[in-house]
């Protein structure tokens, strides 16, 4: 994995001040080191400036980037950040085609690709992936992003110029560009966080690449052209031909995903997901006597504070016990405490330039740095939850018919500890009103469902747009922040579009959550691994937390100078410090709750200070 950032303007002539703009480049390269510590480059022409860090995972000593490649005396540019798992394949079309390879690594197969075959090329790529090309034959800019977001792209354009970055904050090394809030913005914060909407960078003018989208950008401005969305489609497998495709797809693509040239290792929580991902790697890696690493996440002392609820049923320990003496795996047990837990929330902003979730970040992003010191390439189960069912909101009545987002339904604890003023001058309601019924408006449908089947899109279809994209969202930021590359074989979008198509029926046969992922992991597990009830990322429940939360909080209030003030009232914030808080109801999700409204708005505070943000309001 890597970091890139570049700039583009089809009038400019940047090589006339190259000493310049090679200065901004090495900025844009040194404010996103932590996404490739192992290598950087840069490249400058007349209309286009590229800037790259990389991560060496495959083809170590021959994927320098940025890769250029001469073709009929015009130069193709690439900058890219992703894992293909594909490639083998590509290369033999494009070998077939009479094209020839210099190096072993996948930048290669894209940008011959895209020679080969223009920007339609993107829609042959397995992968997850962001990157650029030059076109210097058409003087064309070209800004591509995986189907599912998975791999970041943000970008901003502005007098002529598009400005690009895998992160925001290699955006703003470019002269032209300061952070900026209006309110558009701030509802993002306030109203939608720590999710975001789609394409929406947060900060004034600054957007992000749509999944399944790229940009064309020309001296005729720039335009979005989508090559991949989700489709309705009938199913006509029977329920024994689901579970066989399903277990196939889900094989495949986690066998795939296991491509590096070092080692790679798992995350294992003890659940289905994690568990079907470390056996399948632990058995591939048997057959060629090797044995396959993995991690567990936990906090100090919660075995101690742990109390059994809805959201979270058991502790994983437990579980991860018995499959790790299922795999034979050599495991490593990870726990944070709270003082590295409160500490890190400004780490975790750093990461991702903007307010994330609170503690379930920072937990992650501190957890990674702790598992880059043995591994650099990790799977993990994410995303199945998603695309299989197994959230509340897909079995609560009351979430369920929602007309709203499920995991967000009340909008009254965000605003416990605002000014009013500011609580009218957002208008959540609306906001978030209007974001939702974009959504719904879009959802794939299939003509002749009924009611409830149509719902039942439209909680998967959310869920993938959403609340996946949120969580996909931290697993890059949390784990590239110390340059680690994690990947999700459960996004894989031949499996997604798959199971998005499977009726109700089968995804939630005889009544058991997931039954599908279950019975197509049948003979992988153990059986009570395979029907463990579902139990979400650990969050800690140490009192003695939410105290030091509090008063990091009671600081910032009393602090005149703190950004936040413009928004929080002093006298709510310390009526809801001095009021038991209830762990079982979340604001957001089904872990974060009032805890974690605490540490966002610490965050929040060290977001605003950092950036020195203009709010236009």
């Amino acid at each position: 994995m890597c970091g890139i950032a570049g700039f583009f303007n089809p009038f400019e002539h940047y090589s006339d001040s190259s000493l310049h703009y090679n200065d901004i480049l090495n900025r844009m390269n040194l404010v996103q080191k932590h996404r490739g510590p192992d290598d950087d480059g840069t490249y400058l022409s007349d209309t286009f400036a590229f800037a790259h860090v990389r991560l060496s995972i495959i083809d170590l000593s021959g994927g320098h980037q940025p890769m250029t490649r001469t073709y009929y005396s015009s130069n193709y540019t690439i900058v890219y950040n992703g894992e293909l798992y594909n490639t083998d394949e590509l290369k033999s079309d494009l070998k077939a085609k009479g094209h020839t390879f210099q190096t072993t690594c996948d930048t290669e197969v894209i940008l011959i690709g895209f020679i080969e075959y223009g920007p339609d090329f993107v829609k042959k790529l397995n992968g997850i992936f962001a990157f650029a090309i030059a076109d210097e034959r058409t003087n064309e800019l070209y800004l591509f992003r995986d189907r599912f977001g998975i791999k970041p792209l943000y970008y901003t354009h502005m007098n002529d110029t598009v400005i690009f970055s895998s992160e925001i904050k290699g955006i703003f090394e470019h002269p032209f560009v300061k952070p900026q809030l209006d309110i558009s913005g701030l509802n993002e914060i306030f109203s939608i966080g720590p999710a975001k909407t789609p394409g929406v960078g947060v900060f004034k003018n600054i957007d992000e690449v749509l999944p399944g989208y790229f940009c064309k950008c020309s001296k005729d401005g720039l335009t979005l052209h989508q090559y991949w969305k989700l489709e309705a489609h009938e199913h006509s497998d029977s329920l024994e031909e689901t579970i066989e495709k399903t277990s196939y797809l889900v094989q495949d693509s986690i066998k795939r995903q296991m491509v590096s040239d070092i080692p790679i290792c798992t995350f294992l929580s003890g659940g289905v997901d994690s568990s079907l991902v470390s056996a399948i790697c632990s058995n591939e890696l048997k057959k060629k006597n090797k044995q396959l690493a993995t991690f567990s996440f936990d906090f100090v002392n919660n075995n101690r504070y742990f109390k059994s609820n809805h959201f979270q049923p058991s502790q994983d320990r437990p579980w991860v016990e018995k499959m790790v003496k299922f795999l034979d795996s050599n495991h490593i047990y990870l726990e944070c405490d709270k003082l590295s837990l409160a500490d890190k929330l400004t780490d975790s902003v750093n990461a991702h330039d903007l307010p994330a979730m609170a503690d379930v970040d920072s937990s992650m992003l501190y957890f990674c740095s702790l598992v880059k010191q043995y591994n650099a390439v990790t799977l993990t189960g994410e995303c199945a939850d998603e695309i299989f069912g197994g959230y509340p909101w897909f079995h609560k009545e009351e979430c369920f018919h929602a007309n709203t987002f499920p995991w967000t339904m009340n909008l009254e604890p965000r605003k416990t500890l605002l000014k009013e003023d500011f609580i009218h001058e957002l208008n959540m309601e609306e906001y978030v009103d209007a974001a939702y019924k974009n959504s719904i408006q879009e959802t794939p449908r299939l003509e002749g469902e009924n009611q409830t089947e149509v719902r039942r899109r439209e909680i998967s279809y959310l869920n993938i747009k959403w609340f996946m994209q949120t969580l996909l969202t931290r697993m890059d930021r949390c784990s590239m922040y110390s340059g680690l590359e994690a990947r999700v074989p459960f996004a894989d979008h031949r499996l997604v579009e798959y199971v998005f198509n499977v009726p109700w029926s089968m995804k939630f046969h005889n009544g058991v959550v997931k039954s599908l992922l279950r019975e197509s992991a049948a003979g992988l597990l153990p059986e009570e691994i395979l029907y463990r009830k579902k139990s979400p990322y650990p969050k800690t429940y140490d009192p003695g937390y939410e105290s030091l939360l509090a008063k990091k909080l009671i600081e910032v209030i009393e602090e005149p100078s703190s950004p936040i003030l413009q928004f929080i009232d002093k006298a709510k914030v310390y009526f809801f410090i001095n009021t038991p808080s209830d762990y079982g109801l979340p604001w957001y999700g089904q872990l974060m709750a009032a805890p974690q409204l605490i540490a966002y708005m610490l965050m929040i505070n060290y977001w605003l200070l950092k950036y020195d943000t203009k709010i236009l309001i």
